[in-house]
């Protein structure tokens, strides 16, 4: 019983430091969730052979929960644009069951470098302030959909909602931050949907998987961290309007290069 409370009080830790992060600094709670994930599945002693997809795969479902209530504020403020969204979910739909079915083709040692090499790309994008400058308007449909699965197929792979992937592109498209960060996050929605279905299906007829989990979803990971995130993610973008978020962005990268270089080398 013991072991149980101090597992689920980790998963609400983990969620709680998640949704802080997300609201003050604009990055994805997969950066987080799925290095902490792996790590807390390792402490339980899962299988080594399905612990990032399993921590991957979790990481999609509880950005489905998320994503919900960030979209409804970002809606509100009339910031999303839809017509750009429904353009780019097709292929972000296509694009993350591909991404889906390419991680459960990865061993998951193989997973773990290339969420670390994804993890370092970022970690040094957020270091260094790098930003594409805005250079052609949105592409056609054969474009859209090439960006949109792209980004699925991505974020997929790696557990997150894509809005590292998702802001870039459409800051270069001559889109403002302030309507990207919002479409973006109207993006990360069906990339959770499809990609948590994916590693669903992909992981039915696993062996080794935990109780309560649903292929490579793993239900006590999913409620703890998902409810602690959306509890704590209003606090982390209050926070953002007193704290110095650049320099807190620079600490942030530093603690992401961390992690990403230890799972390379590990």
């Amino acid at each position: 019983m013991e072991s149980i409370l101090s597992t689920l009080l980790l998963y609400l830790a983990l969620g709680a430091f998640a949704g802080v992060m997300a609201g003050l600094l604009g990055v994805g709670g997969g950066l987080i969730i799925v290095p902490v994930l792996a790590w807390i599945f390792h402490i339980q002693q899962v299988n080594d052979a399905i612990i990032m997809h399993l921590a991957i795969g979790t990481s999609l479902a509880t950005i489905v929960v998320t994503s919900i209530s960030s979209v409804r504020a970002h809606h509100q403020h009339g910031a999303v644009l839809w017509p750009t969204v429904w353009r780019l979910t097709p292929g972000i739909v296509i694009g993350a069951w591909v991404g889906a079915a390419i991680a459960d083709a990865l061993p998951s040692a193989v997973l773990t470098k290339v969420f670390a090499v994804f993890v370092l790309t970022i970690s040094a994008q957020m270091a260094f302030g790098a930003k594409p400058a805005p250079h052609q308007e949105l592409p056609g449909t054969a474009g859209m959909a090439l960006a949109g699965g792209v980004i699925g197929v991505v974020s997929a792979i790696v557990g997150i909602g894509g809005g590292s992937l998702t802001v870039p592109f459409l800051n270069w498209c001559n889109i403002s931050i302030r309507q990207a960060v919002a479409t973006s996050a109207a993006c990360g929605l069906p990339i959770a949907l499809a990609g948590t279905l994916g590693f669903i299906v992909t992981g039915l007829n696993t062996p080794d998987r935990p109780a309560w989990s649903l292929g490579y979803i793993y239900g006590p990971a999913l409620v703890g961290v998902a409810i602690a995130s959306m509890l704590t993610a209003p606090l982390g973008a209050r926070l953002a309007h007193t704290l110095p978020t650049g320099m807190l962005k620079k600490v942030f990268a530093i603690f992401l290069a961390v992690i990403g270089a230890r799972m390379l080398l590990t």
